[in-house]
């Protein structure tokens, strides 16, 4: 394989990929064990799997340097659900606390206000400083001023979930379970601006026309209030929490619709009729905050049985219309920013920040927390919050100088040698990709893995010291030059498994007289004739079909036995199999019954064995896909197995009364089934003296036949021969 690369001007572009690519893109079905098998990432959904350091990726799935984000704080909160621009920095609202904080610039963290009750989900601050918070489950809006705060208005809702100014000035709370907008004064009094048929108003937008979004949980409805409170339903999602809003300049807006174990709304149980109560004194909610335990207190939007993406993004035209933008099938969507030209998406359960491009969805940045609940403008921002652990960042407009992506741990399948690790990207100027590879055994890279590789630039990386191992794993550096950070669009790592021998899971013998032929063959007349004596061996035998490539059902031949058996080869190689037998004694030796079969099975005329007891090997060999002395067989041996032609032989008669005890016996196999008829009349079972018919030799009793009568007896043995003796003469 060669790589190309040239010089243009400041750029160098690298490229390995060439004749790979072809034979990736035609190879279909399984590889066989010496194959060589290519691990290819090359996509936004094969890299996002891994880790990302710094690291971004465009709307076309390439890797590069991220934009830098600073921490400006950690907030000593076990939980934080709502955050909001401060002139002096940020105010958040925490909990199990009930604390709101206000960051500043420096990272300085101060309490401003403690709450009666444990959550604040909804935050709001004025240009003058003055902070407004909504509490849950006992809903109360405080002010907070000077200094101080104190309840302004107290709805006798359990949910305070949002909070805006209108355009009259008025604060706008939206509550639950009652599903409530109220517009509140200055002075605190209140107006119930719109009375909804949903249980939460979850999210609120006011828009440049003085109209407001609504956005509900339960139904899952995007509303559109005039000043007067009048609402338009402009969207019935199938998701049931509209999550949030935001505005981009052209005139459009935004929104966010969830359905997820992960949302701060528990719709399990809810119904707006129950969270009526009778009364506007509103009802206790339960809220269960257990520390430092998210999963316990995001808890459950998503309806049982619900087969829909877990969040999705719509946008919301001018003209009122509602189409999908991007769906996620497993983050979900915390907050929505229209910012620096572009959509920002703050997600969990993986702690990712997205912006929406072109009609891509970009990874921004992947951070240690779990979850990313609020975005805010800054200058350049935006500004972002997170929970678990708490804590509040910036986005600079400056590119990170490092950043390390790791791949997930690929699976070989089995234990594999390794190859060679080629890329495909651009190293503007000085900018470089250094990449590492290490191996294991484990699914999951541990202190059993091997080393690093000492990390390479080079367009084709060689991994001869890489030690055996089911799983690799590569890292990759990125360091800008300039600014200019290096693109990394695809890599590929070759692999070949080592074989591994084949197993198997049964051998069997069937019962004597069966034998296997294709389902559709002879369906209503169950008689079957082999083709003639094979000329090369003993044996008569069948042309055997193969159970994988026809559905085989049981039929019976006299005087015929049936092998069978299941295998498989964990490198997914072809096999043939072998069938031997010999004679159950210590000199005896390995014969062949046939060699070269494709079929799980084989039927033979075991009437050219003499009556014994017999052991059949069968051997698995994946020869056809491995060059010779790499090669691996496996055999396993049946249980004994009784070859038996002889019937059942007639013993001693004796007259007891009005019976007769008969003797009876059978040289190799116990006898299977005894019956007698007098006189033609049908046939009944005959009457073993110890009660089983289970032995080699048994004595039977039965009716002694009276003058001029036909007795029959019908003998049967484990091997299915039969014979008919005529008792008529009674005793002898």
């Amino acid at each position: 394989m060669r790589t190309d690369s040239r010089d243009r001007g400041p750029r160098r572009v690298v490229s390995a990929v060439l004749a790979l690519g072809l034979a990736l893109a035609t190879t279909v079905g399984p590889a066989a064990a010496t194959d060589v098998r290519f691990f290819r990432l090359q996509s936004r959904s094969s890299f996002l799997p891994g880790t990302l350091e710094g690291i971004g990726i465009d709307p076309l799935g390439t890797l590069q340097l991220a934009d830098q984000v600073e921490r400006v704080a950690a907030v000593d909160e076990p939980f934080l659900f709502a955050a909001a621009p401060h002139p002096a920095g940020w105010v958040v609202g925490t909990g199990n606390s009930g604390r709101v904080l206000r960051v500043d610039r420096d990272g300085r963290v101060e309490v401003l206000f403690e709450a009666s009750e444990p959550e604040v989900f909804a935050v709001w601050a004025d240009g003058d400083g003055t902070v407004y918070a909504g509490t849950s489950p006992d809903g109360k809006v405080y002010r907070i001023r000077d200094g101080a705060g104190e309840v302004f208005f107290e709805p006798g809702e359990t949910y305070i979930w949002d909070l805006a100014r209108a355009a009259d000035g008025r604060l706008l709370v939206a509550t639950g379970t009652r599903g409530r907008l109220y517009a509140v004064d200055s002075e605190g009094e209140a107006e119930l601006l719109y009375d909804s048929d949903d249980i939460h108003l979850r999210a609120l937008k006011l828009l440049p026309d003085g109209d407001l979004l609504v956005g509900t949980a339960g139904e899952g409805l995007i509303l559109r209030l005039d000043p007067s409170g009048r609402a338009r339903t402009l969207y019935d999602a199938a998701q049931p929490e509209v999550i949030g809003f935001t505005t981009s300049p052209d005139g459009g807006c935004w929104a966010a619709v969830l359905a997820s174990e992960a949302s701060q709304v528990n719709l399990s149980d809810s119904e707006k009729d129950d969270a009526e109560g009778g009364d506007d004194e509103g009802t206790e909610a339960e809220v269960t905050v257990v520390e430092d335990d998210m999963d316990d207190l995001f808890a459950a939007s998503r309806p049982k049985g619900f087969q829909g993406a877990r969040s999705e993004i719509l946008r919301i035209e001018e003209s009122g219309r509602v189409q999908s933008a991007w769906s996620f099938e497993e983050e979900t969507v915390y907050d929505l920013l229209w910012h620096r030209d572009r959509l920002w998406v703050a997600t969990g359960q993986e702690g990712q920040l997205y912006s929406f491009r072109d009609g891509r969805m970009v990874l921004e940045k992947d951070v240690d927390e779990r979850q990313i609940v609020a975005l805010l403008p800054d200058a350049p921002g935006p500004a972002f919050a997170t929970t678990n652990a708490a804590a509040l960042y910036v986005v600079s407009d400056r590119s990170e100088r490092r950043g390390t992506y790791t791949s997930p741990a690929l699976d070989a399948g089995s234990i594999a040698r390794f190859g060679t690790l080629m890329w495909r990207g651009e190293t503007p100027g000085g900018s470089r990709l250094s990449f590492s590879v290490r191996s294991g055994l484990s699914s999951e890279p541990d202190g059993t893995w091997s080393d690093w590789t000492p990390a390479s630039s080079g367009a084709e990386i060689d991994l001869p010291g890489l030690p055996l191992g089911r799983y690799a794993q590569w890292r990759v550096e990125l360091d800008a030059d300039d600014g200019r950070s290096p693109l990394l669009q695809e890599v590929i790592l070759s692999y070949r498994q080592e074989n591994l021998a084949p197993k198997f899971e049964s051998v069997s013998v069937m019962e004597p007289g069966e034998i296997l032929v294709p389902s559709n063959y002879n369906p209503n007349q169950q008689v079957f004739e082999p083709v003639s004596p094979d000329r090369h061996g003993i044996f008569t035998t069948l042309e055997p079909s193969s159970a994988n490539q026809l559905r085989m059902k049981p039929v019976w031949k006299t005087g015929w036995r049936t092998v069978r058996w299941e295998a498989d080869d964990p490198n997914d190689d072809e096999l043939r199999y072998g069938v031997e037998f010999r004679p159950e004694r210590k000199d005896a030796r390995w014969l062949p019954l046939v060699k070269d079969l494709d079929a799980d099975h084989y039927s033979f005329d075991a009437t050219a064995l003499p009556d014994g007891v017999y052991r059949f090997r069968v051997t698995a060999s994946d020869d056809r896909d491995n060059p010779e002395g790499l090669e691996l067989t496996a055999d396993e041996v049946t249980e004994a197995v009784v070859i038996d032609h002889g019937s059942p032989r007639l013993g001693r008669i004796t007259r007891d009364g009005d019976r007769l005890r008969v003797e009876v016996s059978d040289a190799s196999s116990p006898l299977r089934q005894a019956e007698y008829a007098i006189d033609a009349e049908g046939w009944q079972p005959a009457e073993a003296a110890d009660g089983l018919l289970d032995s080699r030799s048994e004595t039977l009793s039965l009716p002694a036949p009276g003058d001029g009568s036909l007795l029959l007896l019908r003998l049967v043995d484990a091997a299915f021969n039969s014979v008919t003796f005529d008792l008529s003469g009674g005793a002898r």
